[in-house]
C-alpha cells in the first residue's frame, strides 16, 4: 500500500497483524470476533490500552474492606442480538456453559418485576400510569415517524410540552436510560423505536436483563481470558498518542501506530496486510473518585489520550468526525454515580420492606420527588465474586447534580459518600435507622463529565462511519461511530461496531444481526399503545392503533 495505493480492500494474509486501540467490551469483542470469525490467531491481536486495566467502562473493582466500585451498569435485555451472538461462543469462568446461557438461564429463574419503580413520599409506587395527554402521546408518535434529517439537532424538549418532564413516563424513561431533556431528540427517537417492545412492561421493568454478577465478572473476565488462552497480546499503560494516515488518490491507510510508555515514544510499524481498529472518545474518561468523607471532584478537561487521539485522527481529513461536539459540553454531559458497600443487612433489609421486592427481582428505583433525580437498585447478592456473604453493595446515580438536595442542602457535586447515602435515607424515610446504616457503610462517589455525552445534539457527519470511506486499513468501535437504527450507551451498540468493523474491513462475506424492530410486529404495537394510553386491550380497538 506504501509504494502503491490498492483501490480495493486487502485481504487477510498469513502475516496479517490486527492492532485494537482501547481494551474496551468492544475491542475485546473485536478480537474474539477476528479469531471466531475471521480465522486469525489470537497471537497476531494486539490490544493496546492507556490504562493497566481492561474492559472500559465496564468496570468494577474493590473490595469488602476498602469499598467496592462501579462506574455504571448497562442494562441488557433479550434483542441484544450481536451481544448473545458474541457471548454464544464465549464459556463462563467455571467452564460450565457459554456467557449467553448463563445470563438467559439466570434471567429465567429470577425475573425483573418492579414493585416500586418509583419511591414517592416515602412509599412505592406499584405499577404507576404514565400519566401522558394526548398531546404529548401525538408527540412520541409523531417523533418515531419523524426523519432523522428533519429532527436534526434539536433537543427532545424542542418537541415536548414542559409538562411532559413531569409525568411518571419521563422519570421512568430517562433514569433508564440517563436522558436530559437537552439530550438529542435524534438519539431519543432512535431508543423509541429500538424499545418499543419494552414499553408495555416499562413500568415493572419487565424484560430487563441482569448477569449473574457484575458485568466485569460476568462478561469482560470471560472474555479476556478467552482470549489471552489464545494468545491475544494485551500491551497496556500504553497511550496511543497519534496515528500516521498516508493518503492516495482512491484510498488512505495508516502507516503507524505512535506510542507512549511511560516516557518513553515509540512508534508501532503498520505493514501492508495489517489492520487498525480505534476506539473513538471515552464516556468514562477524567473519572474521579471520592470517600464517605470527600466529594468526587469534577476534571474540567479529558485526562488521558481517548479525545486528544480522535482530534487528532480528525484533523487528518474528512470522515473522521468532529470529537468536539462530544467532549466540549461537560455541563450537559456529566453526572454522578455512587456504589455503596454494607456491612449489616439493616439497609437492604428495610428497601425488602419498603418496596416487596428482593434485592435482584426489582430493578432501578427511582425517587421522582430528589433535586437530584437519584435512583438506586440492589442486584442479587453476591454481585462480586469473592464478596463476603455478610456484605452487601448497591450502586445509584443522580442526574441533576448541580442542585441542592432535600436532605442536605448541598450540590450533589460538592457530596462526600456520607452525604449521599443521608439524602438516600431520607428520601427512603429511614432516618431513624440512618446512624445505624452510616455507620456500617462505605459509599464511594463517581464524577463522570463524559457520561452522557454520546447523547448530545449532533448533525450528521459528527460521528465518523464505522470503517470510512475510501478506508483500507482503519475502523472505528465504540460508543461515538455511526451506525444506523442502533442505539448509544448500550453494550449491544459497542459489539455491533465490533462485528461491523471486521465483518467489513476483512472482506467476511456475512452481516451482523440486523436491529431488532418491534414497530414492525403489531402485536408489539398494540401492547405499546395500550400502556402509553394507560388501557388494556379489552377496552382498545386495534382499529385505533397509532404507530410509534
Amino acid at each position: 500500500m506504501k509504494g502503491c495505493p490498492m483501490t480495493q480492500k486487502q485481504k487477510v494474509q498469513e502475516d496479517t497483524k490486527v492492532y485494537l486501540i482501547g481494551a474496551g467490551i468492544a475491542s475485546l469483542a473485536a478480537a474474539a470476533f477476528l479469531i471466531r470469525d475471521g480465522g486469525m490467531t489470537g497471537r497476531s491481536i494486539t490490544v493496546i490500552e492507556e490504562s493497566s486495566n481492561i474492559g472500559g467502562s465496564l468496570d468494577a473493582s474493590g473490595n469488602a474492606e476498602t469499598g467496592y466500585v462501579m462506574r455504571g451498569g448497562r442494562m441488557l435485555e433479550s434483542k441484544y442480538l450481536c451481544t448473545f451472538d458474541l457471548f454464544a461462543s464465549i464459556p463462563t469462568l467455571d467452564g460450565s456453559r457459554s456467557v449467553t446461557e448463563e445470563t438467559f438461564a439466570w434471567n429465567e429463574a429470577l425475573k425483573t418485576a418492579s414493585k416500586s419503580r418509583l419511591f414517592r413520599d416515602g412509599k412505592a409506587v406499584d405499577a404507576p400510569l404514565f400519566g401522558l395527554s394526548e398531546r404529548q402521546i401525538l408527540a412520541i408518535e409523531w417523533l418515531g415517524l419523524e426523519p432523522e434529517s428533519l429532527l436534526g439537532r434539536t433537543c427532545i424538549s424542542d418537541h415536548f410540552d414542559a409538562a411532559f418532564f413531569g409525568t411518571d413516563f419521563w422519570f421512568m424513561w430517562c433514569t433508564t436510560f440517563a436522558f436530559q431533556p437537552w439530550h438529542s431528540a435524534v438519539e431519543f427517537k432512535r431508543y423509541l423505536l429500538r424499545f418499543t417492545h419494552m414499553v408495555a412492561g416499562f413500568d415493572t421493568l419487565g424484560g430487563i436483563m441482569r448477569t449473574v454478577f457484575n458485568q466485569y465478572d460476568s462478561l469482560v473476565r470471560p472474555l479476556h481470558r478467552w482470549l489471552t488462552e489464545r494468545g491475544v497480546q494485551f500491551l497496556l499503560d500504553t497511550q496511543v498518542v497519534d496515528l500516521d494516515l498516508n493518503h492516495g488518490v482512491d484510498s488512505f491507510w495508516v502507516e503507524g501506530i505512535r506510542c507512549r510508555t511511560g516516557v518513553r515514544l515509540h512508534t508501532l510499524q503498520v505493514a501492508d496486510a495489517d489492520f487498525v481498529m480505534v476506539t473513538l472518545g471515552s464516556m468514562t474518561e477524567g473519572s474521579t473518585l471520592g470517600s464517605m468523607t470527600r466529594p468526587a471532584v469534577l476534571k474540567e478537561r479529558p485526562d488521558g489520550e481517548a479525545w486528544s487521539l480522535w482530534e487528532k485522527i480528525a484533523q487528518q481529513g474528512t470522515g473522521f468526525g468532529h470529537p468536539a461536539n462530544f467532549s466540549d459540553h461537560i455541563a450537559d454531559s456529566k453526572w454522578i454515580s455512587f456504589t455503596t458497600t454494607l456491612h449489616g443487612p439493616a439497609f437492604f433489609d428495610s428497601i425488602h420492606h419498603l418496596t416487596g421486592n428482593a434485592p435482584g427481582e426489582g430493578g432501578l428505583i427511582t425517587f421522582p420527588e430528589s433535586n437530584w433525580l437519584v435512583s438506586i437498585v440492589l442486584p442479587h447478592q453476591p454481585h462480586f465474586i469473592q464478596q463476603p456473604e455478610n456484605v452487601d453493595v448497591f450502586w445509584g446515580y443522580g442526574l441533576l447534580v448541580d442542585k441542592p438536595g432535600n436532605f442536605v442542602v448541598k450540590p450533589m457535586s460538592e457530596c462526600s459518600g456520607e452525604e449521599i447515602m443521608t439524602e438516600i435515607l431520607g428520601h427512603l424515610r429511614l432516618q431513624a435507622e440512618a446512624e445505624m446504616i452510616l455507620h456500617a457503610c462505605n459509599c464511594i462517589p463517581c464524577m463522570m463529565p463524559f457520561i452522557t455525552s454520546q447523547f448530545l445534539p449532533r448533525s450528521a457527519g459528527d460521528r465518523p462511519l464505522v470503517v470510512p470511506e475510501r478506508s483500507q486499513n482503519l475502523a472505528f468501535l465504540g460508543q461515538f461511530c455511526e451506525l444506523p437504527e442502533d442505539v448509544v450507551f448500550t453494550v449491544e451498540y459497542s459489539v455491533r461496531s465490533a462485528q461491523v468493523a471486521v465483518y467489513e474491513l476483512l472482506g467476511i462475506g456475512r452481516m451482523p444481526p440486523a436491529v431488532y424492530k418491534g414497530t414492525h410486529n403489531p402485536r408489539v404495537l398494540l401492547k405499546a399503545f395500550e400502556a402509553l394510553h394507560g388501557k388494556n386491550s379489552a377496552e382498545t380497538p386495534t382499529a385505533s392503533l397509532v404507530s410509534l
